[in-house]
């Protein structure tokens, strides 16, 4: 339980340590995305919270309690990673702590991403009726979207004389080209028609703000009821399937990573391991036995 002291600086704002502006500031000045800055800020407003006292100093020890109160809560290791950058970060250019905090980040964890099969994602990309939401998912697949870049996608975007789609500053900052099928072109084509959007390709309740990512989600989850698909996954399942079914199609690697844009090769070797074309030539020993009776 939090103290009537910690609960009255969360709704007031005035807790000693806790300086929102000056880490906004500090990180739009090294160029962070805003969904970080707003993660960030989230992160270190709870860290302050369950410190045992306002007047708390920032150390080592609290930090680790609080890392670990974390993990035994459930919360994944990537998460808990990003909290301690946080802090560091909140430490070193805000309140310029004189000393370093020593942190032990916990080990990462290695997961697989969540694939769908062709023969699903068309499953579900055929379930959906509404024009605005098939256009939504078509492109996020078969372009490799991520949630927040279909979401913030304008009409000038789509380059279909080099059947290009630009990411405009995804993820890291950065700029990128993908694919624009034919077929997710002759649809995003009726969508236009039909809706006449303006500055962004898919507006909000607003028509100067874009669909929140929330509710693409929303959108996704609905269509995966609909199409029958018994996987518990999420919208980024896509993207994820799009690399892979390219993966299994025999496209390079290193192509796939630009598609992606991805900095790291290591992170678009992921859908070397769940890509199923290579294990199904593999055939199992027992397959090679003879157990007739």
């Amino acid at each position: 339980m939090e103290s009537d002291v910690l609960r009255n600086w969360k709704i007031s704002g005035e807790h000693p340590k806790w300086k929102r502006d000056q880490l906004q500031q500090a990180l739009k000045l090294r160029g962070y995305s805003r969904k970080t800055i707003k993660a960030y800020c989230s992160q270190i407003e709870r860290f302050l919270a369950s410190l045992p006292q306002v007047d708390t100093d920032i150390s080592t020890s609290n930090v680790q309690t609080y890392c670990l109160s974390l993990l035994e809560r459930g919360v994944s290791h990537s998460s808990v990673n990003q909290t301690i950058s946080a802090i560091r970060f909140y430490c070193r250019h805000v309140l310029h702590h004189p000393t370093e905090i020593q942190y032990i980040c916990p080990k990462k964890q290695t997961k697989l991403p969540n694939v769908m099969s062709e023969k699903e994602v068309a499953q579900l990309l055929k379930s959906i009726t509404n024009l605005k939401h098939k256009t939504i998912l078509y492109l996020t697949y078969s372009a490799g979207l991520r949630v927040g870049e279909v979401v913030r996608l304008r009409y000038s975007d789509l380059d279909t004389e080099r059947q290009t789609l630009i990411v405009r500053q995804g993820k890291g900052q950065k700029d990128r080209r993908t694919l624009l099928s034919s077929l997710a072109w002759e649809i995003v084509q009726n969508y236009i028609a039909a809706y006449r959007p303006n500055r962004w390709l898919f507006p909000g309740q607003s028509s100067d703000r874009h669909l929140t990512e929330r509710s693409v989600q929303k959108v996704f989850e609905e269509a995966r009821q609909r199409g029958g698909i018994v996987k518990k996954v999420s919208i980024h399942a896509l993207r994820h399937s799009f690399a892979t079914h390219l993966l299994e199609n025999g496209t390079d690697l290193r192509y796939i990573q630009e598609l992606l844009g991805h900095t790291s090769a290591k992170t678009t070797q992921r859908y070397t391991h769940v890509s199923t074309k290579n294990i199904q030539r593999i055939q199992s020993p027992l397959d090679r036995m003879d157990m007739g009776d």
